[in-house]
């Protein structure tokens, strides 16, 4: 039980303090966007960037996790449009189904990652992050592009959203430094500590964030998509692993990492490229406060399959 306590207590006790804080002493709004934009454009890319960096790539399968993961996306991506036209939902909402159905909360994933799994797990984890996020991007920002009276998407104007998005940015740094041979003495403890600051803050300022107010807010069609994210997208990808042939460790990661809610940052971006952030809102809040018990049980059946350390 210790173990477990100690993988799952620290992450979600952060959120539920974030929630705490926002609500009781920390109200001002402008608080919580100054945490939020010092995470997403310094102190979550310096993860990115140190953990894969610090991570011998020739020896991980990263071709094999490319592939299971992409093609999980492509589905996750199918799915969500097809669901969110079965329940009827106008582009704005249906873009809101998307990112619910195929975002994840990486600093939830780290968190549990380097606590389950240790240095090894947090190398993989941010493999399969700089796997995740361009895809994920690239995905996003043409379905939100196919919208909005536009015939269609404009490439220029989406390929310098994804070339200045910082996780990109971190990502790319990591793979390249990791091929240069990683980085030099003094600068690496400083990635790291910044890096290591990306989660605390992070799951403190999901907290902030999330909110009962809207969960009942077309509800029928917020538990088909948690559901769809939570349970089969986290399936699938366990299945493509063991097709692929990949060890259990990569595999554990990237199932882990599909299994994880939606990105709290959803909200935002559904505010500013013209999604439907109401239910994005009650779509993230519903996913974190699930993902409680579904995390758990994920972690169970690949402790129970898988030979994991």
């Amino acid at each position: 039980m210790g173990p477990w306590l100690d993988a799952f207590l620290p992450a979600f006790g952060m959120i539920a303090l974030g929630a705490f804080l926002k609500r009781r002493l920390l109200r001002e709004d402008a608080v919580w966007a100054g945490i939020e934009k010092l995470v997403f454009w310094v102190l979550l890319p310096c993860l990115l960037a140190s953990s894969i960096s610090a991570v011998d790539l020739g020896s991980l399968p990263v071709g094999g996790m490319a592939a299971a993961l992409w093609i999980t996306l492509l589905i996750g991506t199918g799915a969500s449009l097809l669901l969110a036209r079965g329940f009827g939902q106008a582009h704005p909402a249906a873009t809101s189904v998307l990112q619910a159905g195929i975002r994840f909360n990486n600093l939830l994933g780290f968190a549990i990652a380097g606590a389950v799994f240790g240095m090894a797990g947090n190398g993989l984890a941010a493999v399969a992050t700089g796997l995740i996020v361009p895809c994920v991007q690239v995905i996003i920002t043409f379905v939100f592009a196919m919208g909005g009276g536009r015939a269609r998407p404009r490439p220029l104007a989406m390929l310098r959203q994804m070339a200045l998005n910082p996780l990109i940015i971190g990502c790319a740094a990591g793979f390249a430094i990791s091929a240069l041979g990683g980085l030099p003495p003094g600068v690496a403890p400083l990635a790291r500590i910044l890096g290591q600051a990306s989660v605390a803050l992070g799951l403190l300022a999901v907290g902030a964030a999330l909110g009962a107010e809207s969960v009942r807010d077309r509800i029928t069609l917020q538990g088909a998509t948690a559901a769809w994210k939570l349970l089969a997208m986290p399936a699938l990808t366990l299945a493509f692993c063991t097709l692929f042939g990949l060890d259990a460790l990569p595999t554990a990661i990237a199932t882990l990492f599909m299994a994880l809610p939606t990105a709290s940052t959803a909200y935002v971006m559904a505010r500013m490229m013209g999604g439907d952030a109401p239910i994005m809102a009650a779509m993230t809040t519903l996913q974190h406060l699930l993902a409680v018990a579904t995390l758990p049980v994920w972690l169970l059946i690949l402790r129970a399959i898988l030979p994991l350390p």
